[in-house]
């Protein structure tokens, strides 16, 4: 697999690079990231090798990074319809003000039109809700992203970091009503975060919505270069974002992704991504390079042949708890299969301890 071997996202026709290029650490502006040199390098980069998904957000480095792009784009690029730009809004960049984010008609209009200013073009491939905004009835939200999509000003819509029963109301929604669907979740999925597979993964399938997900590699945690010898000492650059995640569950992650990596002779960081990857659902895992070395490195996922051996061993020291009903499903709800093979997929009958009142228990059963 290569960059331009290219998918479909979601229930659409719209064709991405596996691997989309997030872009949250273009511009120091919080005090981590890129230059906007450096920024435009990694850019480049990614689309020589075919990359054509580019991932933004209104929010990120305070528009900064939306800037950068617009820039690389109108400087260097001979085709901005080559590029399928996302970006997100929600975030609000004007403290006191009410209406200045979140997913009511009035902000989504305005950060719309802010965001297509800073980009430098004149509509947005792909346009996320960045966070369910409890606030704002979904309908209003769901009509106001489908009349950006009738007027030209956005191709796409897609949902971020949105429970799933909301996202299915909102998609179910633009069904019945013929409106503009939802094509695209965004999520955070890795190895040390498994626990949408419970019920956002799951939804994902069923409503046609391609999985985007964010920090695959747990800003960090997984490229192996966190020790649990060095826990206590740890000093990230994202600070209190990285050291929340140093914790023993997540080193024994690690440990064993470092042996698989050994195995394959390949970085953390690579084979996680070539895990992530082979889920039911995943399209394009969002990956942030600050660098080119980690640029190049991630790209090396798309080459890595995981056995069976080793997607077993990941996932099983990386198995999650699932809210109810998820894990009870998973490990009880076979009892409705008496014992017999569904879609190659063998259960085992399911049988209650034999008691005094067995036979006679069995002979009210041929009576009813």
């Amino acid at each position: 697999m290569a960059l331009n071997d290219y998918v479909t996202l979601g229930n659409s026709g719209l064709r991405v690079s596996p691997l989309c290029l997030g872009t949250m650490t273009f511009g120091k502006d919080w005090g981590w990231g890129s230059t906007a040199e450096e920024s435009c390098d990694v850019l480049k980069s990614y689309m020589d090798r075919g990359g054509n998904f580019l991932d933004t957000a209104n929010l990120y480095t305070r528009g900064h990074s939306e800037k950068i792009i617009g820039d690389f784009i109108r400087k260097s690029v001979k085709r901005r319809d080559q590029l399928v730009i996302a970006t997100k809004f929600f975030g609000n960049l004007y403290t006191g003000d009410p209406n200045g984010g979140g997913a009511s008609r009035k902000s989504i209009f305005q950060a719309c039109d802010n965001s297509l200013r800073r980009l430098q073009t004149d509509y947005i491939d792909l346009y996320w809700l960045h966070c369910w905004d409890r606030f704002t009835p979904i309908e209003e939200t769901m009509s106001a992203l489908n009349d950006l999509v009738s007027s030209g000003k956005v191709r796409y819509i897609g949902f971020s970091d949105t429970p799933a029963w909301k996202a299915t109301q909102a998609q179910m929604i633009a069904r019945a009503r013929g409106w503009a669907p939802i094509i695209a979740l965004q999520i955070e999925y890795s190895l040390i975060e498994r626990t949408v597979e419970g019920e956002l993964i799951p939804m994902s399938l069923e409503m046609g919505m391609g999985v985007t997900p964010w920090s695959p590699l747990k800003q960090g945690v997984l490229s192996g270069k966190y020790k649990r010898k060095d826990a206590g000492t740890a000093d990230p650059e994202r600070g209190d974002w990285v050291k929340a995640h140093l914790t023993e569950r997540n080193f024994d992650i690690v440990e064993e992704l470092v042996a698989v990596a050994g195995d394959l002779g390949a970085s953390p960081a690579a084979v996680a991504l070539a895990w992530l990857l082979r889920k039911p659902g995943v399209a394009a895992p969002i990956i942030g390079a600050r660098t080119l070395q980690q640029l190049e490195d991630n790209f090396k996922s798309l080459a890595i042949e995981l056995s069976g051996e080793h997607i077993d061993r990941l996932d099983k020291v990386s198995r999650p708890t699932l809210d109810f009903p998820a894990d009870f499903v998973r490990s009880a709800g076979s009892f409705g299969y008496g014992g017999t093979s569904i879609n190659g997929e063998r259960f085992d009958a399911f049988a209650l301890a034999p008691t005094e009142d067995s036979e006679r228990y069995e002979e009210l059963l041929v009576k009813a």
